[in-house]
C-alpha cells in the first residue's frame, strides 16, 4: 500500500468510515490459497508487475487456476516455460490469450487495450538456435511496457554482422546479448555500447560448452565493465531486468 493511500485509510478509520478490523485486512498482503499454489496478489503493488507464472512442473489444471486467479484479480498474467499440453489447455479456457510456442510464453493482459511503451530493449542471438531463449526475453520486456527489437545471428564467426548495428546499439537503453558456444558475443557488444548489456548463456553447443557453463564461464570473466550476466537459458531473467532498466531510463 503506498503512502497516500495508507493515509487515506487511516483518515477513514478517524472518521469511523472503516472498521479497525477491516482496516487490518486491508493492510495485510493480498494472497490467494489454492492448496497447491499461494498466489501473491500483492507483487504489482510493490513490485510494478504482477507475479509470473514459471509453469515447469505445474499441471495443466493448477496452472490454469493460477492464471483464473489473477485474471479475476484484474491482473496481467505472464506464464513461462509452458508445455504443449500446458499451451492446449489454457488455449481452450483463455482463447483470447496470446501464445508464442518458440518462447514458450502465456499472456493474457488485464485489458486489451494498447498501451504506450517505455523504454527501448535491443535483443540479439549469436545464433539461430538461440532464438527460443532470445524469444522469451523478447516477450517478456514486451510484457513489462518496453519496446523491443530482435536481431538474430550475428555472432562473432562473423564478425561484420554485429557491427552493422551499432546505430540500434547507441540507441537502445538495454541490450540482452543470448549466446552459446563460446558465449563471446556480450563482450564485444558491451565494447561497442555506452548502455547496460545483459549476457544470456545457453546450452546450445558440442560437449566442450557442459550444455551452457562454458558460455557462462566465458561471460562472467567479460571484459567489458557494462556486460552482467543471468542464468544459463533464463531468457524470462534478462526480458525482465533489461525492461526495468529501459523503463527507468525513459523516466530520466
Amino acid at each position: 500500500m503506498r503512502a497516500e493511500e495508507m493515509l487515506q485509510l487511516l483518515e477513514a478509520i478517524k472518521a469511523g468510515q472503516v472498521a479497525p478490523a477491516e482496516a487490518l485486512s486491508r493492510l495485510q498482503p493480498a494472497v490467494a490459497d489454492l492448496g497447491y499454489a499461494t498466489v501473491d496478489l500483492d507483487r504489482k503493488s510493490r513490485c510494478g508487475f504482477p507475479e509470473v507464472i514459471f509453469c515447469e512442473g505445474k499441471t495443466a489444471e493448477w496452472t490454469a487456476g493460477v492464471v483464473q486467479r489473477l485474471a479475476d484479480a484484474g491482473q496481467d498474467c505472464l506464464g513461462t516455460r509452458v508445455s504443449d499440453e500446458q499451451a492446449a489447455h489454457l488455449a481452450r479456457l483463455f482463447p483470447h490469450a496470446e501464445q508464442d510456442r518458440l518462447a514458450r510464453t502465456f499472456w493474457l493482459p488485464a485489458s486489451r487495450e494498447p498501451r504506450p511503451t517505455q523504454g527501448t530493449v535491443c535483443v540479439f542471438t549469436a545464433g539461430t538456435g538461440d532464438l527460443p531463449v532470445a524469444q522469451e526475453a523478447v516477450v517478456t520486456a514486451r510484457c513489462l511496457g518496453a519496446a523491443v527489437e530482435l536481431i538474430a545471428d550475428v555472432g562473432v564467426a562473423g564478425i561484420h554482422r554485429i557491427l552493422r548495428h551499432r546505430d540500434r546499439l547507441r540507441t537502445a537503453d538495454c541490450a540482452v546479448v543470448v549466446a552459446g558456444m563460446d558465449g563471446a558475443l556480450p563482450s564485444v557488444v558491451g565494447g561497442l555500447s555506452d548502455g547496460p548489456v545483459i549476457a544470456v548463456p545457453t546450452s546450445i553447443g558440442y560437449g566442450a560448452a557442459f550444455n551452457g557453463v562454458a558460455p557462462l564461464l566465458t561471460m562472467l570473466n567479460a571484459c567489458s565493465a557494462n556486460v552482467m550476466v543471468v542464468n544459463i537459458d533464463s531468457g524470462f531473467k534478462a526480458g525482465y531486468c533489461a525492461a526495468l532498466i529501459a523503463r527507468r531510463a525513459a523516466r530520466v
